[in-house]
């Protein structure tokens, strides 16, 4: 059964529609990329996800089990602000949070504070960096040994260093529990290197999903005379042009016409593809 599924979900607020019509099924033991701009809904679809948001429309299951506003016990949620108790110290914050909690592993977090340079176990959360604070939030997340680990923008506030622990941890989580991740970035570098399964929203709305490797199959970027388009075969996704040429990102694409040039676009070149065809739909009359 699926970690994670949405069903038509749709979440509005005063100011609007922040996540609308989202369907889809997050496969068991991967790592899945949540990618879009700001603004797109990734945080909010997240939280619902959670348990700490309900759904306008819709519906959302963990595991088989409907989310209805709590955390399933074998979820754990990283959100932006990391919610810690800054006047404590971070042995401190350890032994409250394991007090609070029934299903914590004082072990787990001890072993993954112990794999992360710079963090100060007497130190004051509040006096602790940003990336500091990030890797005690990622440790006390990963406490619960959780099957589905969700965790919005986590590699922001780290150095090269800190969020290459960081990814090397939670691939040992994949590897040796068999978690399933959803980890949203706007690095798509971080993305790539860790990821094998992609969700793309924007406005709301899921625009790609799938495996990696299987959406950049389906892809080609043709690049081409400035003048032609009406002899290309393909669901063109984004176009651009100079004086020159055309370059054009295709979904399932046809034969390639005499004189293009097609390659399989990287994760970066296709995300771009996207998200710039929808700014120019939102832009246009």
């Amino acid at each position: 059964m699926s970690p994670l599924t949405m069903t038509a979900v749709g979440k509005r607020y005063r100011t609007g529609w922040a996540v609308r019509d989202c369907s889809f099924t997050i496969p068991e033991g991967g790592v899945v990329a949540l990618v879009g701009p700001n603004g797109a809904g990734k945080s909010t679809l997240l939280r619902m996800a959670a348990g700490l948001a309900r759904p306008t429309t819709g519906e959302v299951s963990t595991f088989g089990t409907p989310v209805r506003g709590r955390i399933h016990p074998h979820v754990s949620f990283l959100p932006q602000r990391r919610s810690l108790y800054r006047e404590l110290t971070v042995r401190e914050q350890v032994r409250a949070c394991a007090a609070m909690n029934d299903r914590w592993s004082t072990d787990r977090v001890h072993e993954v504070l112990g794999l992360l340079a710079g963090v100060d176990h007497d130190a004051k959360v509040g006096t602790l960096s940003a990336g500091a604070l990030t890797q005690v939030a990622i440790a006390m997340a990963l406490r619960r040994l959780p099957r589905l680990l969700l965790l919005d923008e986590p590699l922001s506030d780290l150095d090269p260093l800190a969020r290459d622990e960081m990814l090397r941890i939670i691939m040992t989580e994949v590897a040796d529990r068999g978690t399933t991740v959803v980890m949203s970035s706007h690095v798509l570098s971080d993305v790539r290197e860790v990821c094998d399964h992609i969700l793309l929203i924007d406005e709301g709305r899921v625009q790609v999903n799938g495996e990696i490797e299987e959406i950049l199959a389906r892809h080609r970027i043709l690049i081409g005379p400035a003048t032609g388009r009406s002899d290309v075969d393909g669901t063109v996704i984004s176009a651009s042009r100079t004086e020159r040429q055309s370059t054009l990102l295709l979904r399932e694409p046809g034969p390639t016409p005499e004189g293009w040039a097609s390659t399989e676009p990287d994760l970066e070149s296709l995300v771009m593809g996207y998200l710039r065809a929808a700014r120019e739909r939102r832009s246009s009359p």
